[in-house]
């Protein structure tokens, strides 16, 4: 089959199989064919790319002002981190960045890739908290922008699934009633209420509750509400992945002399996880936008730190909508890039194949 024949048949397989098919395909090239031109006008032709904000106020919004990115980026990824150390997020975003890369492709033994965390994550708090190696001091009030997203983001999903994995075994193996009521009610007493209302109780009612004279730091105590919350969802998806897991795969185990927690440990646990792999990644790409409903509770992630970064300069504040598409672009990255992860793993391990 020719090269045009073999294009032909695409187009008349995936775009014009019958008449409804080919109808919503000249539809939707119609709408693209429509407002393409109108974009590209907006977004490149008529722009202005430089931090001048006299130019931007010429144009009158008939074009984009990217000059606002230009001119906030700093106080977008950074937020209020003092402009002299800002070095140091940049540096801890890169490397953790980095060891959730080598993460990703493998490039490491599972040994290897535990030192790599066990390094990155306290040279990650050393850079942004400083206090040691002659680093000046910086509260966590202070941590704001793409470190603080990243931060929440990777932290809440490190530590909600050996929770979730503990919750989904005590919900779906234990023998005491006691442990799977607590479970149960664990899980959908977080699932009854948006995070929303479980950062609020995290940051303004958790402390009245502690005896006098001790305080939590508020980012702690938002991420450990980042990571029941997160746990909580996380383990019904796990339990559904050890319900999928065939009763002959447990009678194996058993045939081959395997104690109940090593026929879990090393043959229904693993299935159960290859199963619902595509919604481990859901969960991972939820965490990770959900991160910006902290700026409710005064932590100035990316989009705090978008509004903290316009809200005072009447000169840029009319440009929120390109600030919003710089941060959007942001977040469909990070989240593109789990997808196309999740989706790698899945050949690799084969799941769905059987």
């Amino acid at each position: 089959m020719t090269q045009t024949a073999a294009t032909r048949e695409w187009l008349r397989r995936n775009l014009f199989s019958d008449a409804w098919s080919g109808l919503t395909t000249l539809l939707l090239l119609g709408g693209v064919l429509y407002w393409l031109p109108g974009l590209i006008e907006w977004t490149l032709v008529k722009a202005v790319f430089r931090p001048d904000a006299a130019a931007c106020g010429a144009i009158e919004h008939a074009g984009a002002c990217w000059g606002v990115v230009a001119e906030k980026y700093r106080f977008i990824l950074f937020g209020r981190y003092p402009h002299a150390e800002q070095w140091r997020p940049l540096l801890a975003t890169v490397l953790l960045l980095l060891v959730i890369v080598v993460s990703g492709l493998r490039l490491l033994n599972r040994s290897g890739l535990f030192a790599a965390w066990v390094l990155a994550l306290p040279a990650f708090f050393l850079l942004m908290g400083g206090g040691l190696l002659g680093l000046t001091p910086v509260g966590s009030d202070q941590w704001g922008g793409f470190p603080l997203t990243l931060l929440l983001a990777t932290l809440g999903m490190l530590l909600a699934f050996p929770l979730a994995v503990l919750v989904a075994l005590g919900r779906y193996q234990s023998d005491l009633p006691l442990l799977r009521i607590l479970c149960t009610f664990y899980v959908e007493l977080v699932r009854g209420v948006p995070l929303i209302s479980v950062l609020f109780l995290a940051s303004f009612l958790f402390p009245i509750i502690l005896p006098p004279g001790i305080s939590i730091d508020v980012l702690l105590r938002v991420q450990a509400g980042i990571v029941l919350f997160a746990a909580a969802y996380l383990s019904e998806t796990l339990r559904g992945g050890l319900q999928a897991v065939s009763a002959g795969q447990h009678d194996a185990a058993s045939a081959l002399g395997l104690s109940r927690w090593q026929a879990m440990r090393w043959i229904i646990l693993p299935q159960a996880i290859r199963a619902v792999i595509p919604s481990i990644v859901n969960s991972a790409v939820s965490v990770f936008k959900d991160t910006s409903l902290v700026t409710v509770v005064s932590l100035y992630e990316l989009t705090g730190a978008l509004s903290l970064a316009l809200a005072g300069d009447a000169e840029w504040r009319s440009y929120y909508l390109e600030g919003y598409l710089f941060i959007g672009l942001i977040y469909w990255i990070g989240c593109y890039s789990m997808s196309r992860f999740g989706a790698d793993l899945e050949r690799r391990l084969a799941a769905g194949v059987r």
